[in-house]
């Protein structure tokens, strides 16, 4: 007998809720859908017009689409659109929307959005992917950032409102990546022609926090900016500048610390930039047999920490490199600035979407494995915490039956 009000003795198990919904509907959970409705409904209270609110495909079934595609791999819009297509009967349930997404419709919408609605959502899953991983262990306490930037080259004929040079069109992404949590906290595109170091503008600076740089961001005056600001940085030597020694002392020889010396500047201009004193060090390599020259104005850690700082800062070339590999940010599904931004902040929200359920779910893979099998089980019916936990090795049981010796005489 049911006692209404009360709990069921047997309450049905989440393993069940789930068993009949596809990969990519469970995936969708994990998405703030409620943030997504709130931005869009900051811009009806500000009265942004935009004749796309009454189009069937809406802005979140357009984010899913795109998100649907980076995690298949799509290679252009008409790939993308064919899967759609071919499986309409399931497009309600994806949350695409009742009506069938086709190539008109998707390149409609890629073309005409507004994208900062997408930039403003992609950064709140930077923010969840952030809050999500922080507990990963690092063995310096404190928020380090590695800042790099990585350009996509465009064919200036189908590009051209991206051209830098006179034969070439490209874009830029300068991130800012936590080496902690391995997310990235910033992404800003610009044209490919924007040099490094004024993409160093648009940090906001944390104080305490360190900030990692190769030397093409060598600017003294923005550096003592980070100075001024509270903050510390770690940066490769550029050309060589003239320094005069305050302190320090030449290392032992058996160490890979060659030196760490407490320096200012002597040029004139280099003078002026940067007045105070900064901590310079030279240290070798055995990676690559080779010594390099670091500078920071952090005099706190030791200078093996450092090193063990800029070492990381590879993670922001590693990012770079994965997202190229794996998410489709160098081949666009269309060909205005419009669309190009667009299909990044969706590489961005199912970078961090997979990061979230990673951790979450605590798979203890990379996000590339966990990529790679949900990308090509969208469609399946399955938990999709049993299909991201694999198996426990079977345990082998020796061969117990005994064995019986007869001798005869």
């Amino acid at each position: 007998m049911i006692i209404l009000g009360s709990e069921p003795q047997n309450p049905v198990p989440r393993f069940f809720m789930n068993a009949g919904r596809y990969i990519f509907s469970q995936i969708v959970d994990f998405l703030p859908k409620r943030k997504f409705e709130r931005i869009m409904e900051h811009r009806t209270k500000n009265k942004v017009e935009d004749r796309t609110l009454g189009w069937q495909l809406s802005y979140w079934g357009q984010l899913l689409v795109l998100i649907f595609g980076q995690l298949l791999g799509c290679r252009s819009l008409r790939e993308l659109t064919d899967i759609t297509t071919a499986h309409r009967r399931k497009s309600f349930h994806l949350g695409f929307g009742k009506e069938t997404v086709d190539r008109n419709i998707l390149s409609r919408c890629n073309t005409n959005r507004d994208w900062h609605v997408f930039e403003e959502f992609a950064n709140h899953m930077i923010m969840l992917a952030q809050e999500a991983r922080i507990d990963r262990e690092f063995c310096i306490g404190g928020k380090f950032y590695a800042f790099d930037s990585s350009t996509i080259d465009l064919c200036m004929s189908v590009y051209d409102w991206a051209k830098f040079r006179s034969t070439k069109s490209g874009i830029k992404l300068h991130t800012q990546l936590d080496i902690v949590t391995q997310i990235p906290v910033m992404i800003n595109i610009t044209n490919a022609s924007v040099h490094d170091v004024n993409a160093m503008d648009v940090i906001e600076y944390e104080p305490l926090a360190g900030y990692i740089f190769d030397r093409g961001y060598w600017d003294l005056e923005r550096l003592h900016k980070i100075e001024e600001l509270g903050a510390f940085f770690v940066i490769r030597e550029k050309a060589k500048p003239k320094f005069m020694v305050e302190d320090g002392l030449d290392m032992p020889e058996n160490g890979n610390i060659l030196q760490d010396y407490t320096v200012r500047f002597s040029g004139r201009r280099n003078a002026s930039n940067y007045p105070s004193r900064i901590r310079r060090l030279v240290a070798y390599i055995p990676d690559l047999k080779r010594c390099f020259v670091f500078y920071t104005n952090n005099f706190f850690l030791s200078a093996e920490q450092i090193v063990f700082l800029y070492k990381n800062r590879w993670q922001v070339e590693l990012f770079f490199k994965w997202i190229k590999q794996h998410l489709r940010v160098t081949t666009f599904w269309g060909n205005s600035e419009t669309s190009v931004r667009i299909q990044i902040y969706a590489a961005i929200c199912t970078y961090c979407v997979v990061a979230i359920i990673e951790h979450k779910m605590k798979l203890e893979r990379n996000i590339y494995e966990v990529m790679r099998i949900i990308g090509s089980s969208l469609l399946v019916k399955e938990h999709i915490k049993d299909l991201l936990t694999p198996e426990p090795e079977p345990i082998q049981i020796a061969n117990c039956h005994p064995t019986l010796d007869l001798e005869f005489d």
